[in-house]
């Protein structure tokens, strides 16, 4: 179980807030704010596969949705106990057991596809013969049919029958001209469920009746005429079966429902929690969020002190953080398990803690995150003591706040649990402080306790340098704008900065050469250094930038040239492979024309050593435009190409592809599968993207110049060949 209060310091309450507004009914608004961190690895990793197979529902544009469904778990237990449900409440009864009919049903002709959330469907009871008997007396407004039952049918007959008669008597009556003078006004209307006439005050007695009301003036009485009354308490009593009917049918409903109750609540509580997964996809979907791959606890890591665990976190962005979010980048290597974060204030070292700790929680609740690339492991607890929490009433200072919460911690954390403190050891004397943060830290470290701290103690910048299994990071801080960049460095100390920025605020220059002058000279140099390392890294990080972009650039002009020359040399080919089909129909065409001249000829008696000269003259034209059309065509040279590390080759002596991990001077070593294999930079061949496609559908195309010269006789064979179904 995860700690309730670090739930609440990680504010993942505040993110499952934001999940419950994107559910659909409050059933399932309920589980999301109730949701919890699993501790358990495949139950994880069942809740992220719930998600994801969510989130290709909606990609694909399903039509399926949770509308209309109402949590009726209380009514339905009402009922059980003897408990009149209302017509518009079992109307709610069977919406939501028709949405759950429909889902249950779409899902398991999907099964193929989404067989998660079909399983989970499947665990849906219908209840159709209490859809059936509740959609056959109750309409779509809520209300009671005639067909309910024969005596309602009759009843209300009867019950128009009666309003007529009513109606029609009572308008007789305020149509009558000489009983209309008494009239305040020409209409009837209803006092105390009775319909009257309005009449004049000074004319009471005028009309016979029963006052039942007066206006707030005085000045107008409203009368039940003597000769509606017999009509009036017919019409009344109607009503009255009426309702008596209509509740006789809504107790037998409801003892339906609560026959059903088990099966109605199990409903419910499958369409809450399939909410509560479309949520999920919904808030996934909202924050371009990324799967997290969960991992288990290794026991084979290079340092036998590592507890197994994993954190990586790749562009990872709080959840709770608007606007132009910088992304954190945060690693544990095999040798860490102790991450100490340093830096000047506001520089984001609290946001880096809170992301790592909500990223892990979100996880194990089946959230994906909004990261480019996470993997973690599945911790048993999660510790966090983050912020000032002085409290006056309990007489508790910042620091025995943080200490009675870090002693909270080590009392309950073990080898499967991560723990992130913030600002260890401050509040009190720095050199105490310092010494108590560096104790805390090693009684975690030789616990084998992943944790991830921030502090200002400069002592700690050194214990993270000479500890084993602690590893140094740092928040950035540009100087020349005096704001924080949000970086996360990991493997180097971060500076106070506290004289630069002072000094930038506009403090007396001479007071911070003073301050300068009481810093030990060593901790000057090293902050130079540290300064110097920064500004080194940082410029080497954007000519490392400059330089994969310029190289993707050139790759991909390199490419388009390629697939620029591959278009030319078909579109050669085919002019080619047409002008050499039109050679063939003009000799074929020559050869009839000379044929047929041939026997003009002799027809028309021409002597035979004449005839004997054209037939001659004319094959020596055959053979000489007989010769083959060439295939071959100088193409231009590629240019000078050498291999880098992490590029794509061929390798012509295997025939077969790999990746460059190394370049030494005229040889490099090559990634084939699982084999390293060396070879010369000159047996190395670049694969342009026209030749990968050729590989990957499994052939080259190859264009061979005929060995044979056409044949002046004959048919030509054609430009196909048909090889379907041979070897």
């Amino acid at each position: 179980m995860i700690n309730e209060k670090s739930i609440r310091v990680l504010e993942l309450n505040k993110v499952l807030n934001q999940l419950a507004q994107y559910t659909s009914f409050s059933a399932g608004a309920d589980l999301a704010r109730e949701l919890q961190p699993s501790t358990d690895l495949e139950e994880a990793r069942g809740w992220q596969k719930e998600t994801t197979e969510a989130r290709e529902l909606f990609a694909n544009k399903t039509n399926i949705t949770l509308g209309g469904a109402r949590d009726v778990r209380d009514v339905s237990i009402g009922a059980q106990r003897g408990m009149m449900i209302e017509a518009a409440v079992l109307l709610d009864i069977r919406t939501t057991l028709r949405r759950a009919t429909s889902l249950r049903r779409t899902l398991g002709r999907m099964k193929h596809q989404y067989p998660i959330l079909a399983e989970i469907a499947e665990e849906i009871e219908e209840c159709n013969e209490l859809q059936d008997t509740i959609g056959a007396s109750i309409d779509d407004n809520g209300e009671v049919k005639d067909s309910a039952s024969p005596k309602l049918a009759l009843i209300r007959r009867d019950l128009k029958i009666a309003f007529d008669r009513l109606q029609t008597k009572l308008n007789r009556l305020i149509s009558t001209p000489s009983k209309a003078l008494f009239l305040q006004e020409s209409i009837i209307t209803m006092r105390n469920g009775r319909y009257v006439v309005p009449i004049k005050a000074d004319h009471k007695g005028k009309i016979p009746g029963i006052v039942h009301d007066s206006s707030a003036s005085g000045a107008t009485l409203f009368i039940e005429p003597l000769e509606t009354v017999d009509l009036n308490n017919q019409w009344r009593e109607l009503q009255l079966d009426e309702e008596k009917e209509i509740r006789r049918i809504l107790l037998a409903l409801s003892a339906q429902v609560g026959d059903a109750s088990e099966q109605i609540v199990r409903t419910v509580e499958v369409l809450a929690y399939i909410d509560l997964v479309f949520a999920k996809a919904r808030m996934g979907d909202e924050m371009r969020a990324t799967q997290p791959i969960l991992v288990a606890f290794r026991d084979n890591m290079g340092n036998p002190n590592h507890p197994g665990s994993t954190i990586y976190l790749k562009g990872a962005r709080h959840p709770l953080l608007r606007g132009n979010v910088v992304p954190t980048d945060v690693e544990f290597g095999e040798e860490t398990w102790v991450l100490v974060v340093t830096g000047p204030n506001t520089g984001g070292k609290t946001v880096s803690l809170k992301t790592v700790g909500l990223m892990c929680m979100m996880a194990q609740c089946g959230l994906h995150l909004p990261v480019e690339e996470a993997r973690m492991t599945v911790f048993k607890g999660i510790y966090a003591d983050i912020g000032d929490e002085q409290s006056i009433e309990q007489s508790l200072s910042t620091f025995s706040a943080h200490m009675t919460n870090t002693i909270g911690i080590l009392r309950e954390c073990d080898e499967r649990s991560l723990v992130v403190l913030d600002e260890v050891g401050a509040g009190t004397d720095p050199a105490e402080g310092s010494a108590l943060a560096r104790a805390i830290l090693t009684t975690l470290l030789n616990r084998h306790v992943t944790t991830m701290v921030t502090t200002h103690h400069p002592e700690l910048k050194i214990y993270s340098v000479e500890t084993p299994g602690v590893r140094n990071a740092s928040v950035e801080f540009d100087l020349n704008t005096l704001a924080p960049t949000y970086r996360l460095i990991i493997g180097l100390p971060g500076r106070s900065n506290a004289l630069a920025i002072a000094g930038r605020l506009g403090l007396d220059p001479a007071i911070i050469e003073l301050a300068r002058g009481m810093v030990a000279i060593e901790d000057l140099l090293a902050d130079d250094l540290l300064d110097e390392i920064h500004r080194t890294r940082e410029s080497m990080r954007r000519q490392n930038e400059e330089i994969v972009e310029l190289r993707d650039e050139a790759g991909t002009l390199r490419d388009e040239l390629q697939a620029r020359l591959d278009k030319i040399e078909d579109e050669r080919r085919d002019i080619i492979n047409a002008a050499r089909r039109f050679a063939e129909d003009e000799m074929t065409q020559f050869k009839r024309d000379l044929k047929r001249l041939r026997n003009e000829m002799q027809t028309a008696g021409m002597p035979l050593e004449t005839v004997r000269a054209v037939q001659a003259a004319a094959e020596k034209i055959v053979e000489l435009n007989s010769e083959p059309i060439s295939n071959v065509i100088d193409m231009p040279d590629r240019p000078d190409w050498t291999p880098h590390l992490g590029d794509t080759v061929w390798l012509e002596t295997l025939n077969a592809e790999g990746v460059v991990t190394e370049v030494d001077g005229t040889e490099a070593v090559i990634q084939v599968g699982s084999l390293r294999v060396r070879a010369k930079l000159d047996e190395v061949q670049q694969r342009s993207k026209s030749q990968k496609r050729q590989i990957k559908r499994g052939h080259v195309r190859k264009y061979e110049a005929s060995a044979e010269p056409i044949m002046p006789r004959g048919k030509s064979p054609g430009l196909e060949l048909d090889l379907r179904g041979q070897r």
